[in-house]
This record gives structure tokens, C-alpha cells and sequence, in this order.
């Protein structure tokens, strides 16, 4: 076993990584920009090392003070979490140049699923079904208007190189085809160096359905379900379950063996997911993430099996310890993103202290979360400040789990996406399982919420709280004839938790 990691990230993800460490026995090594001295990752690790100021591209995407902490902190492995450095190829090139394990694929595998247009064409040859399309970037909008009018609009134009939305655009007639393709270029250029953008046929309404892999240094690959991931805002995953409910038993089990098929045609080792674009009974490749997802937590919960705990095993080398026979699916589980954001205003970041902070707990419920009370949250990074996981023997329970644990989280300092989550789990189209990409266009009064359904924040409840004990005390009217305002005034602890109950 691996006896000492470099976690490359930071976060709730860095978090993660610890406990797995701990759990196994192995020294964990964190590091942390200058805004993140006091982060939780930093102080539950054993060891932690500045490397920078606070933008990412001064600290935690600077590969060769990360290589150098690795080497004074003398470490074996370097786990990158997601984000940041996690799925470039150079990065898991250069740390085993180094000389160090890096805890995920190799870098020919990244670097074979980061090219969608390659990606797309080992996936056709492994008898993978992928969207109509390009397998290769599109010369010019001449070639891109063609291959359209064949396919029929509308059409997708996508960054070969890309992700999260960046450099995609919908195109719905020839003429505004050229114009969007520059667009779609300039992004693409813009966010990933690479102006390479394919065609692909557009689906109108399909679910965003995931396989979790993992695969081992000796050949053998399982997969361990499917998670529904359909709820999302501008291609970013909000709300994350397993099972699905659009799936039955036939379609589950094509689906996984498509996605091994998928990882074995690049050798793939380490925690993987396929995803797949679900409509109308098909499904189709959309690319692979070749790191551990946000959401790997509702897997764990239905299959058991500690997915960054099976990294860290891998990567020193052992072989799964489970056939795909034994792998077995119980219950459901539903993960919320909690983020610093803002749905009702397009979801617009918020920033601030946080200066208060309830975490639910109770049966069948997990938090994976980054911050802490004082803990300040900028601009600097992603938005992603927690996640609130539940499980429940059946979907209809674990929404009712999922409803009263977002009624009991409170954060306080920084507006967040709680109650958006808590209207979702109260909509009669999710509770039916009826989702798909396009759920939030569909249903504009989820995000369109006013702030009054708020509760109010702890400071709210101590002021009115204050105010009533002084009342209470006599100072500010007289009470009635007949009673005294000890007895007319409830206390301000009564009034305290009348209005955490009348808020959520």
C-alpha cells in the first residue's frame, strides 16, 4: 500500500481524499493557496505546504510547485481530486517523470478520451453508439453547413477539447451556422488553447445518464451503476441520483457493459465514468471523466464500495477485489451541490464569512463539505462549497430524507443554492423521475423563487430574539390590564425557534 499522497487540490474533494488516507493508513499532504490557510482540508491533513496566491494559476496549477512539495514532503503519490489539474495528460505525464505515482489513469489515456473527436472515434471502433457527428474537426463553415444539412438541424457545434459548456453552441439554421462556429472557436481557444470544435446532432430533450468504472493495473474492469445527473444549469451538474428511474433492468445492464467496452478500448485504470446522452429508448457516448466525479458519493452509497479508497488501492497496485457478479445495487441516494450562488438571480456567485453553519445529520445522511465557520468565501474558485448526500431504501423516501435535510442546513454569510434544492424536491415533474436536460427551462419557477421563501439567518433570529427578551423584561409598552408581559410575550428562545421552524 501507498504510504504518503500529495492531495493536488482543495476543497471538499481535498477532504475526501484525507479521510481516505486516514482510513487506510496513509500519510495525507495538503496544500493550500494564501486564502486557504485556515481551509478545513489544510488543518485535517498531516502535513500541509503554501504554494502560492490565491488565483488558481499562481497556486494550484503551478505544476512545478506542486512536484516540489511532493519531493520536500516526501511523498509517493499525488492524488488530483477533479478540476484544477486532474484531467490534463502533461500534469500525470510530469509527475511520473518525477518519479511519483499519480493516483488515476495514465496520461495517454487522458489524453485520448480529453480529445472529444478522438474520443468519439476509439468509442465508434469499440462498437460504443455515439451521437451523429463529426469524428473530426471541422475545417470550415462550408464543411460544418454540408455535414448539417445531412444530419438535419439543429445542430451542436462542440470544442474537441472541452468541457463544462465551454465552446458549444446550438445551431438551428444554415445561416447562423458561420457565426456561430466563431463563436464556438474563440471560446474553445479561450478556454482550453484549442480552437478544434466537431458537429454533432442535437437532441431535444434527452437525460444525462452516467457509468461509475473502475478499472485495475491487471485488466480488469467493473462497472458499478448508473447516475442520473439530467438536472443541470449551462452543462453544469446540480442535483446527482442512483439509480435512475428512466432505466429498467435490460437498458441498466447495456449501459454498463457499453461503458466498460469504453474504458477497456484505452486501458483505462483508476476511478472512471462514462457518460451517455438517454432519449427515446437510446443512448449514446457523450465523453468519459477520467477522475473520480462530484457526485461518486451516491454510488458509494447504494453499492458500498469506497470509491477513493479503490483508487488509492489501485494505484499501489492491487486488483479488485470484486467481479461484476458481486457488485450489487440497494436503495437510492440523491446528492445536492451546495454552492455560493444565487438561482434566482441566473445564478449569480455570492461571496462572504461564513458566520454560522448547521450541518444536517440524522439516518442515511452525508456531508462532504470544504468550508467551516469563518471560513471566507471569494471569487477565486469554484463555487462548490459542499455537498448534501442522502439514502433511503426507495426514491420516494430518499427525496422525503433529502427535504428534511435541507431544512435543517443553515449557512449563514453567504447566499447558496439551499432552497432552490428544496423546491426541486417538493416539484411534482422531479418527484415523478420525469427530468431531463432541460428541466430548469421547463420549469422557470424553480429558479424565478422569490428571496421571501427564505427563512431568515441566525443574526435575524438573535436581533428579534433580543428584542423580545428586552419586552418581556417591560421596557417597551405596558402590557394588557390583566396580565403581565412575561405572560403575554413568549421568550426569546421560544421566539427563536418559532421562526427556524416558520422558515425551513
Amino acid at each position: 500500500m501507498i504510504e504518503s499522497v500529495l492531495i493536488a487540490n482543495r476543497g471538499e474533494i481535498a477532504v475526501r481524499i484525507v479521510r481516505a488516507c486516514r482510513e487506510l493508513g496513509i500519510r495525507s499532504v495538503a496544500v493550500y493557496s494564501e486564502v486557504d490557510r485556515h481551509a478545513p482540508h489544510v488543518l485535517l491533513a498531516d502535513d500541509a505546504y503554501l504554494i502560492g496566491p490565491a488565483p488558481s494559476a499562481e497556486s494550484y496549477l503551478r505544476v512545478d510547485r506542486l512536484l516540489e512539495v511532493a519531493r520536500e514532503a516526501g511523498v509517493e503519490a499525488v492524488h488530483p481530486g477533479y478540476g484544477f489539474l486532474a484531467e490534463r495528460a502533461p500534469f500525470a505525464a510530469a509527475v511520473e517523470r518525477a518519479g511519483f505515482i499519480f493516483v488515476g489513469p495514465t496520461a495517454d489515456t487522458i489524453s485520448a478520451m480529453g480529445d472529444k473527436t478522438e474520443a468519439r472515434q476509439r468509442m465508434q471502433e469499440a462498437g460504443v453508439p455515439i451521437v451523429p457527428g463529426t469524428t473530426e474537426p471541422l475545417r470550415d463553415a462550408d464543411e460544418a453547413t454540408e455535414v448539417a444539412r445531412d444530419m438535419g438541424f439543429p445542430v451542436l457545434l462542440k470544442a474537441a477539447a472541452g468541457g463544462g459548456g465551454k465552446g458549444m453552441r446550438v445551431v438551428h439554421t444554415a445561416d447562423e451556422l458561420p457565426r456561430a462556429l466563431d463563436a464556438a472557436r474563440r471560446e474553445a481557444a479561450g478556454a482550453f488553447g484549442d480552437d478544434s470544435v466537431y458537429v454533432e446532432k442535437y437532441l431535444d430533450r434527452p437525460r444525462h445518464i452516467e457509468i461509475q468504472l473502475l478499472g485495475d493495473t491487471h485488466g480488469n474492469v467493473v462497472h458499478l451503476g448508473e447516475r442520473e445527473c439530467s438536472i443541470q444549469r449551462r452543462h453544469q451538474k446540480l442535483i446527482e441520483e442512483a439509480p435512475s428511474a428512466a432505466l429498467d433492468s435490460q437498458l441498466r445492464a447495456a449501459m454498463g457493459e457499453a461503458a466498460v467496452r469504453a474504458a477497456k478500448a484505452v486501458n483505462y485504470r483508476s476511478a472512471g465514468t462514462v457518460e451517455f446522452l438517454f432519449q427515446d429508448g437510446e443512448f449514446f457516448f457523450l465523453e468519459m471523466n477520467t477522475r473520480i466525479q462530484v457526485e461518486h458519493p451516491v454510488t458509494e452509497f447504494v453499492t458500498g464500495i469506497d470509491l477513493v479508497q479503490w483508487q488509492l488501492r489501485i494505484a499501489s497496485g492491487e486488483a479488485l477485489a470484486f467481479t461484476q457478479d458481486e457488485i450489487q445495487t440497494r436503495g437510492h441516494s440523491i446528492e445536492c451541490r451546495i454552492t455560493s450562488e444565487m438561482p434566482e438571480e441566473g445564478f449569480l456567485p455570492s461571496t462572504g464569512r461564513i458566520g454560522y453553519l448547521e450541518v444536517p445529520t440524522g439516518p442515511g445522511v452525508r456531508w462532504d463539505g470544504g468550508i467551516s465557520e469563518g471560513f471566507e468565501v471569494g471569487l477565486h474558485y469554484d463555487p462548490l462549497l459542499a455537498k448534501l448526500i442522502v439514502y433511503a431504501p426507495t426514491r420516494k423516501a430518499a427525496i422525503a430524507r433529502m427535504a428534511r435535510a435541507l431544512d435543517e442546513l443553515t449557512i449563514d454569510g453567504v447566499e447558496t443554492c439551499r432552497d432552490f434544492h428544496r423546491r426541486v424536491m417538493g416539484e411534482a415533474d422531479y418527484q415523478a423521475g420525469d427530468v431531463t436536460i432541460r428541466y430548469l427551462e421547463q420549469h422557470p419557477e424553480i429558479t424565478e423563487a422569490g428571496r421571501e421563501e427564505g427563512r431568515p439567518d441566525r443574526r435575524t433570529v438573535a436581533a428579534l430574539a433580543a428584542l423580545l427578551e428586552v419586552e418581556r423584561r417591560g421596557s417597551i409598552r405596558p402590557p394588557r390590564i390583566g396580565t403581565s408581559a412575561a405572560d403575554r410575550a413568549p421568550s426569546a428562545w421560544q421566539m427563536a425557534g418559532g421562526l427556524r421552524r416558520l422558515g425551513g
